[in-house]
């Protein structure tokens, strides 16, 4: 019976730590056996995605590729950067002998972008979506050692991805061109996180949703089951972070599919989550047969905490606090969409706390759970985003974008999977799309209400925004915000006035001052969620300085290796100047629950980060952070009587950002 764990990254003993991304890739949901099946795969490209008709699914395949790693990146061995329209892979894997008798499940962190799944030459799965999580059951062809002493079985898996730059099809910001440009990056093709199996009971969990109800001191949670059997029970029990028991319950399994319960946490045992206490519950879950055995169990994590709207403010835990969120696009030099390792996930939480953010839009791209689960660890706020980047159809602008039904599949598989990590403070399906609003009813129109009313559906917890900048267009969004970059302080705070009357700042079409993308502000929380994106590259601002080539002119000749917005600073005081006034405006304005500032990082071209792409300092994050660092005008208390202390805030000064040990945040809260 596995206990709640003090980290659930441990390696199985009979796994080498040479293996690739060795860390259990789904901590929210810990069960204690499983393999890891990253490593050296065979690998093929296939041109022509002719490679079945040429039986490749029956053949050896003469190429090698490093699992979980794309083959466009560095760290797969191969590097290729061309396009590739579909690519296999191949492995034999030991299918364990004590796993005989149970099911097999064969679980991708993510394949790019529609995969096909064979075992042993049968088909056995096929998932479309680049971003999102899948499992196909191996059934009756691996079941483990059937004889004592017997070593396993051994299964051959072969995967087949196809991945096209023509169409619809959410890519987030893979580029559709052969080389990178404006903030577009290397494409991923096939499998980019990581590849793992598991053995299960005939009756066992799926994943479990856990809803905090700070208001009452609960959990509520409902635990959906593979199938029903007379007598089977389901308990829990919750473990606060010192693995001491907290409550106990049990319930029937053989009556609802999706047996739920309430774990009442006692009064003096409430230890809500938040930034700057991310206190973590534990939930030992089993499942019980007629006979009082425990035929499956599996640790879930919980943190206690509310999220709540109050006319135009945004609270969390009842509280008013203004969210200083940074743009993470998640793209690393070697790895491209994937982390090199786990501390590389920890290092980027660490480093935008240490510039003063407590949080971050996770930026077209699904990001790997782990990252979440490390968000949890760390009290870092998080919006939830899908890759809708994509759907431009190359028609007029009145039907210029189309995205397809999968968007709203694979987004309810992000929805899925990330639902229980109390991190993620809201949605956001769409981004920057852009269309006219007219008087007939368009796909766009569809696919974003569509998207809006399932995430509301999965989720009624968190706040939805209905597409981040540009076109609003349903009515009753949660949230409402823009994105600008313009980069004179003055003429920003001009933009940004208006949100005390109702009248924020609504992004216009600037290429036709007459069409209208969105509908009517109705009085929703707001929040700038794009801004900044200043232009810093030291070494181009010096090479430029003193020179006639320092002007607009130059900067574009620029743009191809180096990337941003507006015209590029002269010097870092100018730079650390227009980010305290960018920032000073949405700082100063009471109405206004956060904002999110272009960017973490470099990515390639795109050279507005705070960090270079590789992570290292480029000017001096004690100055952003003290820019930051001061209280919000949103953050004040309404009155003299309000029941609100203190904003939420993290300490980032306790990050050091030149330290070089990546997973310690010096308080024990990081995984090491």
């Amino acid at each position: 019976m596995p206990q709640p764990p003090t980290d659930p990254t441990a390696t199985p003993s009979d796994q080498s730590n040479t293996v690739p991304r060795p860390e259990y890739p789904r901590p929210g949901f810990v069960r204690e056996e499983w393999r890891n099946l990253n490593g050296t795969w065979q690998f093929a490209f296939d041109p022509g995605d002719s490679g079945l008709e040429r039986g490749l699914v029956h053949q050896e395949l003469d190429g090698r590729i490093t699992v979980p790693f794309c083959p466009e990146s560095e760290l797969s061995g191969i590097g290729d950067p061309d396009f590739h329209p579909a690519v296999w892979y191949r492995r034999t894997v030991r299918v364990p002998a004590h796993w005989a008798g149970r099911r097999v499940l064969l679980h991708f962190g993510a394949v790019d972008h529609d995969a096909t799944v064979w075992a042993d030459g049968r088909e056995v799965g096929r998932h479309s979506g680049g971003f999102t999580s899948f499992t196909v059951d191996l059934g009756d062809v691996a079941g483990g050692g059937r004889e004592p002493g017997d070593d396993g079985q051994e299964v051959v898996i072969v995967v087949r991805a196809r991945d096209t730059p023509h169409g619809p099809q959410a890519r987030g910001k893979q580029s559709v061109e052969y080389a990178n440009s404006a903030c577009n990056y290397t494409r991923t093709t096939g499998i980019w996180q990581t590849v793992w199996m598991e053995p299960v009971a005939g009756v066992h969990l799926h994943r479990p949703r856990i809803t905090p109800d700070l208001g009452s001191g609960a959990f509520h949670l409902e635990l959906p089951l593979s199938a029903n059997r007379p007598g089977h029970r389901v308990r829990a029990t919750l473990r606060d972070a010192d693995g001491d028991a907290v409550v106990r319950a049990d319930v029937p399994a053989d009556l609802d599919l999706a047996p739920r319960m309430v774990l009442a946490v006692p009064a003096g045992r409430r230890r809500p989550w938040s930034p700057r206490d991310p206190h973590l519950y534990s939930v030992l879950i089993e499942v019980v047969d007629a006979a009082g055995r425990v035929s499956d169990s599996a640790v879930c994590t919980a943190g206690l905490r509310s999220v709540a709207i109050d006319g135009k403010r945004l609270l969390l835990n009842g509280r008013p606090v203004f969210q200083r969120l940074v743009l993470d696009q998640g793209w690393y030099p070697d790895g491209l969409m994937t982390a090199p390792d786990d501390a590389a996930l920890v290092r980027d939480i660490e480093l935008s706390l240490a510039a003063g953010f407590n949080g971050a839009r996770l930026h077209q791209k699904v990001f790997e759970e782990r990252f979440l689960h490390h968000a949890d660890r760390l009290g870092y706020l998080v919006w939830g985003e899908f890759g809708d980047w994509g759907c431009a159809s190359g028609t007029t602008t009145r039907d210029n974008q189309r995205p397809t039904a999968g968007y709203t599949a694979q987004w309810l598989e992000a929805l899925e999977r990330d639902y229980s990590h109390p991190s993620i403070v809201g949605w956001c399906p769409l981004n920057e799309t852009h269309q006219k609003l007219h008087d007939r009813q368009t796909v766009l129109d569809d696919v974003t209400r569509s998207m809006f009313l399932a995430t509301k559906a999965a989720d009624r917890s968190r706040p939805v925004i209905d597409a981040s900048g540009y076109s609003h267009r349903v009515a009753e969004t949660d949230v409402y915000d823009s994105h600008s970059y313009e980069q004179d302080p003055s003429l920003f705070r001009a933009q940004m006035a208006g949100l005390d009357k109702d009248a924020p700042f609504i992004n216009p079409d600037e290429r036709d001052t007459d069409a209208v993308w969105s509908l009517p502000y109705r009085g929703q929380p707001y929040f700038c969620s794009e801004f900044g994106g200043i232009w810093w590259n030291p070494e181009e601002a010096a090479a430029h300085r003193d020179g006639p080539q320092n002007d607009a002119a130059a900067d574009d000749a620029d743009r191809s290796v180096s990337w941003g917005y507006g015209q590029r600073p002269r010097t870092e005081e100018e730079f650390q100047q227009r980010f305290a006034g960018l920032t000073g405006v949405l700082l100063d304005d009471p109405y206004m629950f956060g904002y999110c500032y272009t960017q973490l990082t470099d990515v390639f071209q795109e050279q507005n980060g705070v960090y270079r792409f590789d992570r290292t300092p480029k000017l001096d994050v004690g100055r952003l952070r003290a820019a930051q660092e001061r209280r919000a005008a949103f953050e004040e208390p309404a009155s003299e009587d309000s029941a609100f202390e203190d904003p939420e805030s993290v300490d980032p000064a306790s990050v050091d950002p030149a330290d070089g040990a990546p997973g310690d945040d010096g308080d024990g809260r990081a995984e090491r």
